[in-house]
């Protein structure tokens, strides 16, 4: 018996890895976040599967329904959004896993910011104006940030921002980063990426907290922050490519001999 933690993506089922979705297809048993794991997905388990949306129950409920299944031999799909490596709760289910004894297995997913950036035809990483991502949040009513991870020690690199889980934190962010960023900034507000509702909002840090407020967003929402969500058009072109640019899989030419 094995439990699988699999990364749903961020909402459009098709984004699910091949993996992913072969594993739901085969467990008897599916725990899934049903706030943020579309129903398309876990309808993909067998008809006779026990299937739970694990969003009203607390960490408990959720281990005794896998020491249940593990009791009877039961593979267990345990569904998360995204990618579980990204604020998936799911390293306080493995610590339980770990000290019952009980095997468990990661399968990836695509994180928000991933698909976010997909949806917008947008690369993240422009040559010489950003080549850092960062992936964080702020401290609101979750816990709070280790010390040195606050936005202005983050923001000092110039990198890229993806800030989770604070859409409802907007004048604070604009605060620390204006000063850092500048008030013109690029912001990007993405919600519920992936979904049939999938939105856009487009701003700067001095624009964007008037323009979320309009809209009547307070959950479920991605920030991006930084100047490659704009850049300037004459933005350098990537080494990668550049005929200047000699790798072991593009070795220089030789000279046309002279006949």
């Amino acid at each position: 018996m094995t439990v699988y933690f699999i990364g749903a993506g961020p909402g459009d089922p098709d984004l699910i890895t091949v993996r992913g979705l072969k594993l739901i297809q085969s467990c008897p048993v599916c725990l899934y976040a049903g706030s943020l794991v579309p129903e398309e997905i876990v309808a993909a388990a067998p008809d006779e599967a026990r299937v739970i949306d694990t969003a009203p129950m607390t960490l408990d409920d959720i281990i005794a329904e896998i020491e249940a299944a593990h009791a009877k031999g039961a593979d267990v799909a345990r569904v998360h959004s995204g990618d579980p490596s990204i604020y998936g709760a799911t390293a306080e289910q493995m610590r339980r896993l770990d000290a019952l004894g009980i095997p468990y297995e990661v399968v990836p997913g695509v994180p928000a910011f991933s698909a976010a950036a997909a949806a917008l035809k947008m690369e993240l990483t422009i040559p010489e104006v950003a080549q850092t991502i960062i992936v964080t949040r702020t401290s609101m009513k979750s816990s709070a940030m280790p010390n040195n991870e606050d936005l202005e020690t983050l923001g000092r690199s110039g990198a890229t921002l993806a800030i989770h889980l604070s859409i409802r934190n907007l004048r604070e962010i604009e605060r620390k980063l204006a000063p850092l960023y500048g008030p013109d900034c690029p912001v990007i507000v993405a919600y519920r990426v992936g979904w049939p509702d999938q939105a856009f909002i487009h701003g700067t840090l001095s624009t964007i907290a008037e323009k979320v407020r309009k809209s009547k967003i307070t959950r479920t929402a991605l920030i991006f922050v930084g100047h490659a969500l704009k850049p300037a058009q004459d933005f350098r072109d990537s080494a990668l490519y550049d005929a200047d640019h000699v790798h072991v899989l593009r070795p220089k030419k030789k000279a046309a001999s002279k006949d």
